[in-house]
């Protein structure tokens, strides 16, 4: 099994509060002093106490949060030193940071080569100046792609985190972001739709009529949009939706948040497979469509929005849906009656 170990540095090192942060009340951590290497390592024997260690084949400690390459140099390291023993002994084989685009540079990188850093995520948000601009976030679509390269060039794993539905963006920004970081060859991205939450400038925005989230269709339809064409480009998408906490309700201001919102994108893209072979049949007679056994109640949608919708649409009569366990995840396939 693959095992995260999270590491949570809550607001250090962003030389910046964006417009739409609020992450000292998501962490829960405001009066909450630095996380030591102390904590690093008791956290990694931890976690590594509650698993079996002939079941654990990739294990990773992964620091969250913070921007982490904008800490002080003598800050990164105390983070990273107690690592290198879990290394060492082979019960860590990754390390996974997440920071700024303006936080990368050779000697940063250099750095994190030495302690072993796999994975760096960047978190860009958007490649659109006007909207990074609007939502303060202190650096240019120019840095995202200067850092995104020298991230690849120095042999990371390359992460980019999206944030679409920010103020000042429509689909045509949404367009030209997709189709940039696409050509930024990362080896994933995470997308996560705006969310307006309490005590951010973003919720001051909104309370004053000067920001108007995108629904909860919409979001869908658009991170759908985006998962389909970094399909097409093999870049995987490993998560669409911030994960659900008890933080995140309670700041949820308002915005497209749902518990299972990767779902209900990934329930839209079988719905528009099951549309298109449907419409290719072009037949009144009885129609089998097979789905992977996992994927049921992804493909029904939630509250079966998707069968509802295709009997609206006069698609689902003589329609029967079979599994098959060699089905790829998320497809669907037509056999003959």
């Amino acid at each position: 099994m693959a095992l995260v170990i999270p590491v949570f540095i809550p607001h250090e090192g962003c030389p910046h509060r964006c417009l739409f942060c609020n992450q000292h009340r998501l962490g829960g951590h405001q009066a909450v002093a630095p996380v030591g290497g102390d904590e690093v390592a008791a956290t990694i024997d931890l976690w590594l106490g509650r698993c079996r260690p002939e079941r654990l084949h990739q294990v990773q400690v992964a620091f969250y949060g913070g921007s982490f390459t904008c800490l002080a140099p003598e800050r990164q390291l105390e983070l990273l030193a107690p690592v290198q023993s879990f290394l060492e002994r082979g019960q860590v084989h990754e390390i996974r940071l997440s920071t700024r685009p303006d936080g990368i540079d050779a000697p940063t990188l250099d750095r994190l080569a030495r302690h072993r850093v796999t994975t760096i995520e960047l978190g860009a948000q958007s490649c659109d100046d006007a909207v990074l601009a609007r939502a303060g976030r202190g650096h240019d679509s120019a840095a995202v792609i200067r850092a995104a390269r020298l991230v690849r060039a120095r042999g990371f794993r390359l992460g980019i985190q999206l944030l679409p539905g920010l103020p000042g963006e429509n689909f045509a920004s949404l367009r030209r972001t997709t189709a940039t970081v696409i050509g930024l060859r990362p080896d994933f991205v995470r997308i996560y739709p705006t969310l307006v939450l309490e005590d951010s400038g973003l919720a001051r925005l909104y309370h004053r009529g000067g920001y108007r989230p995108l629904s909860l269709g919409r979001a869908v339809a658009q991170v759908a949009w985006m998962k389909k064409r970094f399909d097409a480009g093999g870049i995987e998408v490993v998560r669409m939706g911030l994960q659900p906490t008890g933080e995140l309700e309670r700041a949820l201001v308002a915005g497209p948040y749902h518990p299972a919102f990767g779902e209900l994108v990934l329930g839209r893209l079988m719905l528009h497979q099951t549309r298109r072979l449907l419409a290719e049949a072009a037949t009144d007679g009885p129609v089998t469509l097979v789905i992977a056994a996992r994927d049921r109640s992804i493909f029904q949608g939630q509250r079966s929005v998707n069968l509802h919708r295709l009997r609206r649409l006069g698609l689902a009569h003589n329609l029967v849906v079979r599994t098959d366990a060699d089905q790829p995840r998320q497809t669907v396939r037509m056999v003959a009656a």
